[in-house]
């Protein structure tokens, strides 16, 4: 009994707690590599050159697979239309990884986390621009998303455009991964950049949604994606960074970072999420979001040698409200359409609360 509560409870818990300190620490672990010199165009194309690699060799593996069962499906075929909707994804990838990597590298990685928050908010935003779901004005649960909404947007807004009087967490501020003393930052940009980044993070999982619905295979879908993110990073990279030494990978901190970005990102991260996710439901996965937060601050502080401002820790507050707010919502109008669901089908259909477009993993 207690080592089923132990797999059911406890692992998830630590799971998730550890893959929002890695994410954060692939972050402050880039941003620190970034200050030595590195471009990020160039980070962006090695890192998915590993993820494709990686991906077709799970491909490959599974090609025997329709042969060994009888229960495959067959699927549709890989004509024209999916993928032009394969490159508009990759497309749409490639400038949310720029944009966003930018982004940290005018900023930090604390205002990363607190703007990867805003995800639900988009999403319900351009949901109903595209017309992918309904608004009830008069019930809970749409009231609930829309004031988080604007809750969220809010606090974005007071954590880009507002900085405020400096918190000193230590007698004084110390790089334990550079030498040098850390970068000037352009807190608006970065904060923009990112903002933009997961904007089209949302269009993101609006396309894959549709190519889904034609062509039902994630590895395939998600390889040609790592493809085409791959030649649009190289060619980017190829235009914004001349210089042939500077594609040349030493053994050092940039490289260090490319490694663990392409290979803790690709296999570890998305194996305990999509573990977490079916053991747990998707509320459990996103409600750690925030955590990400405090430990982005830790992480700044310490490794980078980042400023903490009152605005960041104001705005990055609001914005969690505003998030759970939207979350709530999200959980309440699934919870509500699964009850009536049963009530008119069968008792024994049970179906957890899901928020599926957030996104639980990196693009």
């Amino acid at each position: 009994m207690a080592g089923r509560s132990c797999y059911r409870d406890v692992l998830p818990f630590t799971a998730m707690v550890t893959m929002e300190s890695m994410d954060v620490g692939l972050n402050t672990l880039f941003k620190a590599a970034k200050m030595t010199g590195m471009s990020y165009h160039i980070f962006i194309a090695y890192i998915y050159s590993i993820v494709a690699y990686i991906y077709s060799i799970a491909a490959l593996a599974l090609v025997p697979a329709p042969f060994i069962s009888h229960r495959s499906r067959r699927l549709p075929p890989l004509n024209f239309s999916i993928l032009r909707k394969i490159l508009l994804l990759g497309l749409i990838g490639s400038s949310s990884q720029i944009m966003g990597y930018a982004g940290i590298n005018y900023s930090s990685p604390m205002l990363y986390s607190a703007i990867s928050n805003l995800l639900p908010a988009f999403t319900f935003i351009l949901a109903i621009i595209f017309r992918l779901e309904t608004v009830a004005l008069k019930t809970r649960s749409t009231q609930a998303k829309i004031v988080g909404t604007i809750v969220s947007l809010a606090g974005a807004f007071v954590v880009t455009l507002y900085k405020g009087s400096r918190i000193s967490l230590t007698g004084r501020t110390q790089s334990l991964l550079l030498n040098s003393t850390p970068s000037k930052s352009n807190w608006v940009i970065g904060g923009l950049l990112i903002t933009a980044e997961y904007i089209l993070v949302t269009l993101w999982y609006i396309v894959l949604a549709q190519i889904m619905k034609e062509y039902p295979n994630e590895l395939t879908v998600i390889f040609f994606y790592n493809v085409v993110v791959s030649i649009v990073a190289v060619v980017v990279g190829l235009i914004t960074e001349k210089n042939p030494n500077a594609w040349r990978l030493r053994p050092d901190m940039a490289l260090v970072s490319i490694l663990c970005s392409g290979l803790l990102n690709s296999l570890l991260n998305n194996t305990v999420h999509t573990w977490t996710l079916r053991l747990k439901g998707p509320v459990y996965v996103t409600m750690f979001k925030p955590l990400s937060i405090a430990i982005a601050v830790v992480m700044g502080v310490t490794f980078l040698g980042d400023t903490l401002h009152l605005g960041s820790l104001l705005g990055a507050t609001i914005i969690s409200v505003g998030f759970y707010t939207v979350l709530w919502g999200k959980a309440k109008e699934e919870t509500c359409e699964d009850s009536g669901a049963d009530s008119l089908e069968s008792p024994s259909r049970n179906k957890a609360p899901l928020l599926q477009t957030y996104k639980t993993e990196n693009v």
